[in-house]
């Protein structure tokens, strides 16, 4: 209901100040210079939060995100799923407000708030009009959810039981099946390896001392990134910083996550499952967000499996043998190497032909790289779709928000379409040589035992 009211005043207000021709957001950030990215201001709030900023006067709207290292990377075996929990109960309570005093708060002034989460990163993110009267509401109860979450043991116990359904659930889909085993074949004992919604046996055991706990470890003021998009002055954004933060707990030392062990063993696991689809993933660690192979490997892995109906593994495998109606690859970047990963869903009668064909596929391209042709075709792709990378403020803070946290240059979207034009051949194959080795790949197989006779 809110997402709605937000919509209608949005459009109402949009069409009073803005001409009817402009569209998006991102046209009067790129005007004049098609592939450029938004200004984006930094600075340091009193409170210690690192701040990233655009100012764009185009719609009504303020879009901020404040993110921690919060992820379930910052989880141990003994308590995997606290660091989901904790993101998930900022939301349920706070300084006096319950979860539906929040949500009518939030809807009375159609505002919109979001939680994001993964290995990395935990936060939450607000969509407002940037009126006073709805934006100032809005931010009151942001600054509460953040700053004063009262975790409450109903809630928290509710929440509990709900993961663990969800979880119950999961045991029998053999999507989910196959990714939990990827990521403990990829990652062993490492955190990165450890289901984000944690174990049924170690959601059970969470207390809310766990939650609190975990809250003042990792939502601390210096560890937190602000960013923010809109229709707000300079002035206005670092008052929103610190209003956000300025209550925020001290927060521990910073939170590392330790380094992944790049050259896995290779391994083949087959999970039985009834299902008439067969779950194929293989892979390896990839690469970090601020590895200096990344848009080499971007590049690359757009030619193998990341281009959609013009990579090769689609072309090898759908287009040319029929074996799969979807076939992917794409590397996840985290602060340590994350996942590059190969998936596909397959008739079971086929899975291990599919299997076979794919591991041919990326032998050859790590062997031999892309052809000219390949890579001119994925560059023209790639640099003609960048304005749609930030041609909303969502899009834009979500941007914000990854390079404050990775550290990433203040002219990254300024760089991007250049680094991608100066990838060559060459880079690709040498890369690709050394960062992915065909033998050392982990491979799950969720499928019926295979057809006897086929040797598999």
């Amino acid at each position: 209901m809110y997402v709605n009211a937000l919509v209608s005043r949005v459009q109402a207000r949009a069409r009073r100040r803005m001409p009817a021709v402009l569209v998006f957001t991102a046209l009067s950030l790129c005007a004049g210079a098609a592939l450029a990215g938004p200004h984006i201001q930094h600075w340091q709030a009193p409170s210690g939060a690192q701040v990233y900023f655009v100012e764009n006067h185009d719609l009504p709207i303020v879009d901020v995100a404040v993110n921690f290292p919060a992820g379930s990377g910052f989880d141990t075996a003994r308590r995997s799923g606290l660091a989901a929990m904790t993101q998930d109960m900022l939301k349920h309570g706070a300084r006096g407000m319950n979860e539906d005093e929040i949500s009518r708060g939030l809807a009375d002034v159609g505002a919109e708030l979001n939680g994001n989460f993964d290995q990395d990163r935990a936060g939450l993110s607000l969509r407002m009009l940037s009126a006073p009267a709805e934006r100032d509401p809005a931010l009151q109860v942001l600054a509460a959810v953040l700053q004063h979450p009262s975790f409450p043991a109903a809630i928290l116990a509710r929440e509990k039981a709900r993961t663990v359904a969800a979880l119950k659930d999961e045991e029998s889909q053999p999507e989910a099946i196959a990714v939990k085993a990827f990521a403990r074949a990829v990652y062993g004992d490492h955190p990165y390896a450890l289901p984000q919604n944690g174990e049924i046996a170690t959601v059970r055991k969470i207390g809310r001392s766990d939650v609190a706990e975990f809250y003042r470890a990792h939502y601390g003021a210096g560890h937190a990134v602000v960013a923010l998009m809109g229709d707000l002055t300079r002035a206005q954004a670092e008052a929103i910083a610190q209003q956000l933060t300025g209550q925020l707990p001290p927060g521990g030392a910073p939170a590392e996550i330790p380094p992944v062990t790049m050259h896995i063993n290779a391994s083949e696991l087959r999970i039985p499952h009834p299902a008439t689809q067969s779950h194929i993933l293989m892979g390896a660690p990839g690469m970090t967000r601020t590895d200096p192979d990344y848009f080499t490997l971007y590049v690359g892995n757009y030619i193998l499996g990341g281009g959609g109906f013009v990579s090769r593994l689609m072309q090898n495998v759908r287009e040319q043998h029929g074996m799969a109606y979807s076939v992917y690859s794409y590397f996840f970047p985290l602060q340590q190497a994350g996942l590059f990963q190969i998936g596909l869903q397959t008739k079971k009668s086929q899975a291990y032909q599919a299997l076979d064909l794919v591991r041919t596929t990326v032998d050859r391209f790590i062997k031999d790289g892309p052809t000219e042709q390949e890579l001119q075709a994925a560059k023209d792709n790639i640099i003609g779709g960048f304005p749609l990378r930030i041609d909303s403020n969502r899009k834009i803070v979500e941007y914000l928000a990854m390079i404050g946290f990775y550290h990433l240059p203040l002219t990254y979207l300024d760089d991007f379409t250049g680094k991608v034009q100066k990838v060559s051949v060459a880079d690709i194959r040498t890369a690709f040589r050394r960062r992915i080795d065909p033998a050392a790949m982990a491979t799950v197989i969720v499928a019926p035992p295979a057809p006897a006779g086929t040797g598999k």
